[in-house]
């Protein structure tokens, strides 16, 4: 099973990104999505979703923010989902 955690994207220099997921700042590649929409805007502050160093598709932050609440939840229960949200158990 795979698992995309949601980050906001802070910062993107050609199709590298720094995406913050739960506080922490990650580098994603965003070669999957493109540094822009499809208006040839930028996708700096949108919301991806981040599986093994790749933004993997883009979602709105209703959605970003439901998921994030989930796996919170799940990591209340499970310690080692703490590793996706926090890149270490916490």
């Amino acid at each position: 099973m795979c698992i995309g955690v949601p980050g906001q994207i802070c910062a993107i220099d050609g199709l590298q990104a720094k995406v913050d997921v739960s506080g922490i700042q990650r580098d994603v590649d965003l070669t999957l999505v493109g540094n822009t929409d499809e208006n040839g805007q930028s996708r700096l502050g949108q919301w991806v979703l981040v599986h093994v160093g790749f933004a993997m598709s883009v979602i709105n932050e209703e959605e970003a923010l439901d998921t994030l609440a989930a796996l919170q939840n799940m990591f209340d229960v499970e310690p080692d989902v703490g590793a996706l949200l926090y890149g270490e158990e916490k």
